[in-house]
């Protein structure tokens, strides 16, 4: 919980399974029932299942509690995060795992902070050859066994370090980002 920038209540947890389950008794547990006038949810690109329990629950809450409900991109927050850790750092790739043997991935600058082209979703070879520099998060480890000296940290994003990205970064639209079109195909209608 952020109260005049400040973070005034936490709680995090790295689940692999069963966010629908943990989410909400977590923020229940929080002072007020977690009660906010604002909510504030992570878009993705990350776990399809996570994003979108994360997206329906700060949804739900938000009409519940007449709430305005914004998002921010986990690849931002791990670029902003970073630079906040190693402030003489001028650029760096935010990596996250993506599905099917792919990695997200964006690359941003410090001053001003800000996102240098879109998202990718590419399988590790390619992201190597368009990495240029350093890199951050999870996708670190399927980057690590082609090339064992890369300049990089294994991180996930941490919802805390909202409070360092721009004001326009914490505005988006509450809806998935996904990184990569789906899978899945409408069948035509007859």
């Amino acid at each position: 919980m952020i109260e005049h920038g400040q973070i005034i209540a936490e709680d995090a947890a790295t689940v692999g399974r069963g966010h629908a389950e943990r989410l909400l008794p977590m923020i229940a547990a929080l002072p007020d029932g977690g009660r906010a006038g604002a909510v504030l949810v992570d878009c993705g690109p990350g776990s399809f299942t996570g994003i979108r329990v994360g997206l329906a629950a700060a949804r739900a809450l938000g009409l519940g509690w007449g709430a305005s409900v914004h998002g921010y991109s986990s690849l931002a927050l791990l670029a902003a995060s970073f630079f906040a850790q190693a402030p003489d750092e001028q650029a760096i790739a935010a990596v996250l795992e993506g599905g099917h043997g792919e990695v997200f991935m964006q690359h941003f600058t410090a001053r001003p902070f800000a996102a240098v082209g879109g998202i990718l979703s590419l399988p590790p070879a390619a992201a190597l050859a368009q990495l240029g520099g350093g890199a951050v998060g999870s996708g670190v480890k399927w980057l690590r066994p082609i090339a064992p000296d890369l300049a990089g940290k294994e991180a996930l994003p941490v919802a805390r370090d909202a409070l360092l990205l721009p004001p326009d970064l914490l505005a988006l639209a509450a809806q998935p980002i996904y990184g990569r079109p789906p899978d899945a195909k409408p069948m035509p209608q007859p």
